[in-house]
């Protein structure tokens, strides 16, 4: 066995590792593939990431595809994306058109790869339409929704359905994010990985190296949030939060750190926004990332007395994750996958406005022994809950459920 998994053992805990190891055996030389539309920039990057090698190192030949197409297929893409989060958004139909070719181009470019393999886990909407390309497929096929569809915008979500349908499998984050569909539905949560270099432990040197490249103030109290430039991660009510809290505390700095993904169009306006927003104040540091800044912004979290999430809809967020596993002190909108992770007034605290997370603010920078407390329990729950590993070993399950489903008994070693 590969020290891949067994490097996990003292962070996740032998039972967790164990368990992978024994739910991987008979599944050993099978074929896993996954597609989504970026190697970098978001959650869906992030995760496949860590778990492609990881799932390697237990002995399933696993593969990470990723679909080509021009900036009106992405654009296409991300209307999809809102219209599923419940923004009321018109695709035309020429758009439809350009979907739908984009997509069997790329099927044609993937074809050997998706034919032969044993699982086909697609993620999201921008792969979706791959299926109807593979009628004589060889394998078992999933659809991963990471994105909170609780209340879609019909006509698009009805399209979208039509595909979901064609699947083996579908995978949400949350069961408020599930729909009535035809074929299985299991419920998963994404996850970090506690050794990426996003997640480890740094010497305080390098974050102090870190904070005075930004020229941000080491003495002095940070929020920051750490998201894409989009709409609904809410940049600018967290500058009004930012604004209302140094009424209370002008020693206050806020940090914005985030970047772009390449199958979003959107976030160059948006960060236009946020800087005419941040205006002139000194405070607002505004830092636009590569996808790779992967230690400085595990460094940033780790500097800042306050993280906040302020998302509007969010599918899981994993910046919640990161912070909570640093024990951090979180503020976040009470929204999706949020609700999940951040258990108000234990493991931080949910907010519905830039007013109510000024509050939370204030408080917690006058209340640090809290925020210590919060940031224990956060920890530990992300360990329980949120690791790598538990996502994995949910996946391996529902691979099982597909491929032996018929079996009176399965025998592990």
């Amino acid at each position: 066995m590969d020290n891949c998994i067994e490097s996990y053992r003292a962070i996740a805990g032998s039972e967790a590792v164990d368990q992978l190891c024994q739910i991987s055996q008979p599944l050993q030389g099978k074929t896993l593939t996954h597609v989504n539309s970026t190697y970098e920039g978001g959650g869906v990057a992030e995760i496949l990431s860590k778990m492609v090698p990881l799932s390697n190192s237990l002995g399933i030949e696993t593969k990470w595809e990723v679909i080509e197409g021009e900036n009106g297929f992405f654009q296409c893409t991300k209307n999809m994306h809102n219209a599923l989060q419940g923004k009321r958004v018109l695709i035309t139909p020429s758009q439809i058109h350009h979907f739908e070719e984009t997509t069997k181009r790329n099927a044609e470019r993937l074809h050997d790869v998706l034919q032969n393999s044993d699982v086909v886990i697609v993620h999201d909407p921008q792969p979706i339409g791959l299926i109807e390309h593979f009628p004589e497929r060889k394998g078992k096929w999933i659809w991963r929704c990471h994105i909170d569809a609780s209340k879609p915008f019909w006509p698009v979500w009805k399209y979208i359905r039509d595909f979901a349908n064609q699947y083996d499998a579908v995978v949400f984050s949350l069961v408020e994010f599930a729909h009535s569909l035809k074929k299985p539905m299991f419920i998963i949560p994404p996850s970090i990985d506690p050794l990426s270099e996003k997640n480890i432990e740094l010497p305080d040197d390098e974050i102090i190296r870190t904070l005075e490249q930004f020229s941000i103030d080491i003495e002095r109290p940070k929020m920051i949030q750490v998201s894409r430039f989009d709409r609904f991660k809410d940049p600018l009510g967290v500058i009004q939060s930012y604004i209302l809290a140094k009424r209370f505390n002008p020693r206050i700095q806020l940090i914005l750190a985030g970047g772009g993904a390449s199958d979003d169009p959107e976030g160059e306006q948006v960060l236009d926004e946020v800087k005419q927003a941040a205006a002139d104040d000194e405070d607002i540091h505004i830092l636009s990332l590569p996808p790779d800044s992967h230690r400085t912004i595990n460094a940033l979290q780790r500097a800042s007395d306050i993280v906040i999430q302020k998302s509007v809809k969010e599918g899981f967020g994993l910046t919640v994750t990161e912070a909570l596993w640093k024990a951090r002190p979180v503020i976040a909108g009470n929204v999706g996958g949020i609700r999940l992770q951040v258990i108000n007034k234990h493991t931080g605290f949910v907010v519905h406005t830039p007013e109510g997370a000024a509050y939370r603010a204030r408080y917690l920078l006058q209340n640090k022994v809290v925020g210590e407390e919060m940031g224990k329990k956060g920890k530990e729950y992300v360990r329980e809950q949120f690791l790598l590993t538990r996502h994995l070993r949910d996946y391996l399950g529902i691979v099982y459920s597909l491929m032996f489903g018929e079996a009176d008994r399965i025998e592990l070693p």
